[in-house]
């Protein structure tokens, strides 16, 4: 069966693919639709559930009837009232008035938690499965670490390189793909995203 990923996202793209295998995913480019999409609002799930009820219409507009998955995901730091959370993508563009890379964006959150002792911090994953007009299913899901003081590892992409897991002693960098899938917020949701899917078709 066919699903459209409401996502420009490559790495996403990549982790999804592995977890949905019995699917087969595609980029909203595949049907000719350019997708942009304002994430203006105050939680995971509204930012989540527009950007996949907007992917839907725009294929439906275009007379195709897919179902769609879309996924709003963020690091929260509570010692930091929950910086980066909705604006993980986006973190620190205001205070350095440009767009930042992933390295700027890492290096902004460091230079944020100096002096910090309580490093915890978790990822947040809301994931939407649009089904049909007016019909879809959510799933949230979280997964806890600890911001490290410098950066380790080469796998992985956004803040992977200073998220810590204490119980294996590594960051998220220095896992494979299939060891960070079976333990991240995004591997959680798109199982429970993968049980509803084997229920629904």
């Amino acid at each position: 069966m066919d699903i459209v990923l409401a996502t420009n996202n490559m790495h996403k793209f990549k982790e999804l693919k592995t977890i949905l295998k019995d699917y087969t995913l595609h980029m909203p480019e595949e049907y000719g639709i350019i997708f942009n999409y304002e994430e203006t609002g105050t939680t995971f799930f509204e930012n989540a559930i527009g950007k996949a009820l907007s992917l839907y219409s725009s294929l439906e507009n275009a007379g195709k009837r897919i179902p769609v998955i879309a996924d709003d995901s963020g690091l929260v730091v509570p010692a930091l009232k929950g910086e980066p959370g909705i604006r993980s993508a986006r973190y620190g563009s205001t205070e350095k008035g440009k767009k930042l890379s992933a390295e700027e964006k890492i290096d902004f959150l460091l230079s944020r938690m100096k002096g910090i002792t309580d490093r915890s911090a978790y990822f947040v994953c809301c994931m939407i499965l649009v089904a049909g007009r007016d019909r879809f299913f959510a799933a949230q899901e979280t997964f806890h670490g600890e911001i490290a003081y410098f950066r380790t590892g080469t796998g992985g992409f956004g803040y992977d390189p200073v998220f810590f897991i204490p119980g294996i002693n590594k960051t998220v960098s220095q896992l494979d793909d299939e060891q960070k899938n079976r333990i991240s917020h995004r591997g959680k949701a798109g199982r429970r995203i993968h049980v509803l899917l084997k229920s629904l078709y």
